[in-house]
């Protein structure tokens, strides 16, 4: 989803809202009222969908999209009907779920929300829940998304799509149809960071033992001493806190085992991290879940440390050039990128995957860097920000670009394979979901009952 500087707030509040409360905050509201809710089906052994929760997602989808009518809702309905025979088959073949898998869908929600909001204690007054009693509530919704996700998974594992019937595919669509690409760039590159000189690196070490010793010894606030030293933009404006810190939050390995070595108010010693040396707080913890602060304090780089890297990255460059290294090779070898040498270097769309970057959608300086390149050339050394804020080197490798232009499979084959795949999918679940509907009990309300979306489904009415 999509978000404007202007309405962000309102969308992302009402966002929360639908996705934290839609059911529960239904209940809320018929008790206070003594309406109930209706229900608009009735589904295998225990199965129900109310008209509180079809209006919620309804909502959520109208945010995205102001311009869908309440026509809609027929389809709407019938997409949550599928997933919860998805769920009822998913029950009866016992298909695994636990409850870390749960756990951790609901954490990655609520940590994803309190990044937005800026603190759990603003996410908890929006909500008017605690974080426990929200992840009470949403623990039966996560559970049966997870088993809908696992049984279409299974349903679809075998499908699979071979280039002729992509062919094919391609052939049948209307040329009027055929969607319009913008310029589109596949890239990689060579990330060598600055090596640090081992007097600055000590240096760094011991600037952050005497911060400590004021904590420590003199009993000066962590808090306060965050706020005025530490080097981490993502929590110095918050006194270096950090909440609902757990195991397996990406943290760095060497802060984690640290922090949770730590009891309730004690300070770590100086440790060091891929991002610099730290010292830690422990705030609160509860089990596997704590709120702490830290202090990090990064080692500085010089001039002649960034003409060290520049220098190395340029004799990469030649040994690409003469052949010596493939490009996947040069970056297993040389990069200080570690999650670069799974992809070999080439940059993928964090929204899709895709290797294909819209030339509009990449920061300028890669961009002007781009307009000198050929495909399967390499740009000489230089300097950039990284996506953390810090400077680093990098060599950059264009390995193929399009122009603006109607799609075809030429150029946009990965495209139109995967709307291929995604048709055929879908037309394998609509069969799964034929052939086995006779077999479950479903009653429609007569409200929607007559819903083109069911026109071929046979159902109870009521």
């Amino acid at each position: 989803m999509t978000f404007s500087k202007i309405n962000f707030s309102f969308k992302i509040l009402a966002v929360l809202a639908l996705l934290f409360c839609a059911v529960n905050g239904a209940v809320a509201q018929d008790e206070k009222t003594g309406t109930l809710d209706k229900i608009l089906v009735v589904m295998g052994r225990n199965k129900i969908i109310l008209q509180s929760e079809l209006d919620a997602q309804f909502i959520q989808m109208k945010l995205q999209d102001p311009s869908l009518d309440d026509s809609m809702k027929c389809n709407l309905l019938q997409q949550m009907i599928i997933q919860k025979l998805l769920v009822e088959q998913a029950e009866r073949d016992s298909l695994p779920i636990t409850e870390e898998e749960i756990d951790a869908t609901i954490d990655n929600k609520i940590r994803y929300y309190t990044r937005q909001l800026g603190s759990k204690e603003k996410l908890e007054e929006m909500l008017g829940k605690t974080v426990y009693q929200i992840k009470e509530d949403n623990h039966d919704v996560v559970k049966e998304q997870k088993l809908a996700e696992k049984m279409q998974s299974k349903i679809l594992d075998n499908v699979k799509i071979t280039p002729a019937e992509v062919q094919v595919f391609y052939n049948k669509l209307p040329v009027d149809s055929l969607p319009f690409y913008p310029a589109t760039v596949e890239i990689g590159q060579i990330v060598m960071d600055p090596p640090v000189s081992p007097e600055l690196d000590a240096y760094a070490k011991e600037e952050l033992e005497k911060i400590r010793k004021r904590v420590v010894d003199s009993g000066e606030s962590f808090e306060v001493l965050a706020g005025i030293y530490s080097q981490d933009p993502g929590s110095r404006d918050n006194g270096g806190a950090y909440n609902d810190v757990t195991r397996s939050g990406g943290w760095a390995p060497e802060f984690i085992a640290a922090a949770f070595k730590l009891q309730n108010g004690e300070v770590s010693p100086v440790i060091k991290t891929q991002f610099g040396y730290h010292v830690i707080q422990m705030v609160a913890r509860k089990g596997e879940v704590c709120n702490l602060r830290h202090i990090l304090i990064r080692p500085q780089q010089t001039s002649a440390d960034f003409k060290i890297a520049t220098h190395k990255l340029d004799s990469v460059r030649n040994l690409l050039l003469a052949g010596k290294f493939s490009f996947p090779e040069a970056v297993g070898k040389f990069s200080t990128d570690e999650s670069a040498k799974s992809t070999g270097g080439m940059i993928a769309d964090p929204t899709t995957g895709a290797a294909q970057l819209e030339m509009d959608k990449l920061d300028p300086a890669m961009v002007l860097t781009l307009d000198t390149l050929s495909p399967g050339s390499y740009s000489r050394s230089q300097t950039f920000t990284t996506e953390k804020g810090d400077q680093s080197v990098r060599l950059v490798y264009l390995r193929n670009r399009t122009s603006p232009h109607k799609a075809n499979l030429k150029d946009d084959y990965t495209k139109i394979q995967q709307v291929a795949l995604s048709q055929k999918q879908a037309m394998k679940l609509e069969k799964w979901v034929s052939d086995r509907l006779p077999n479950y009990y479903l009653r429609i309300t007569k409200d929607y009952s007559t819903c083109p979306a069911f026109a071929n489904w046979k159902i109870a009415q009521k």
